[in-house]
Order: structure tokens, then sequence, then C-alpha cells
């Protein structure tokens, strides 16, 4: 017998609920982020690029009016502004439900060389 296909309209209501998405300005990312709000959680996207999270929250709000969904600035190739978010996101919420870490840094071998991220790591 075969397992039955798992799908976004299998995951139930999330009202109340509140996730954070990495990466969440295209592809996967973008995706999870809508389906979570059109599901009723509140999500707070991560991303490098504002203008292009900023994109992604004004679609989803069109497809889905009423979706809870923000944009703050996120680049994990900078511990700084990780250590931002994750002090900001923590200031500003009671608590966290999904955390969905999507977002990476790329740095294929030799293609960098040291440092690989901005504080040097």
């Amino acid at each position: 017998m075969a397992a039955k296909d798992w799908t976004a309209e299998d995951i139930p209501d999330l009202t109340g609920r509140i996730a954070v998405v990495t990466g969440a300005s295209a592809g996967l990312g973008a995706e999870t982020a809508r389906v979570l709000g059109a599901r009723g959680a509140r999500v707070i996207m991560g991303v490098r690029d504002l203008e292009r999270g900023e994109r992604v929250v004004d679609a989803i709000r069109a497809r889905h009016p009423g979706a809870q969904v923000e944009v703050q600035r996120l680049d994990l190739a900078s511990l700084a502004l990780t250590k931002r978010f994750a002090q900001g996101t923590r200031t500003r919420l009671t608590r966290l439900d999904l955390l969905i870490a999507n977002g990476a840094v790329m740095a294929p071998p030799g293609q960098h060389e040291e440092p690989r991220t901005q504080d040097g790591f």
C-alpha cells in the first residue's frame, strides 16, 4: 500500500501560531511563507533583500487577504545581522511555534577563500 502524497492542503489550521521562515524572498521559502500565512499563522519572513521580501508579502496578501505576514532583514552571512534578527524577534514575540530554517550561506569548495562570512567565519 502506497503512502498518500502530502500536500499543502494537509496542513491544519494554524491560527494563533507564530512562524519564522528564513530565506523567504523566493522559491521554497516564499512558498512556505505563503502556505503558512494562508493557513492562519503569523509569519515573520527573514530575508536579505527587503524589496524582494516586500514583493512576496504583497503577493501573499493579494492572494490571501488578511494573511499576517511581515518581512525582516536577515543575512545569514553576517553573524551581527543574524544576532540582531534573533534578538529583535525574541523581544517582539511572546513565543515561537515554527522555525523553518530555509535560508543558508552558500560557499562551494574552491570558490571562496577565507573568510566565508562577513564576520570572518
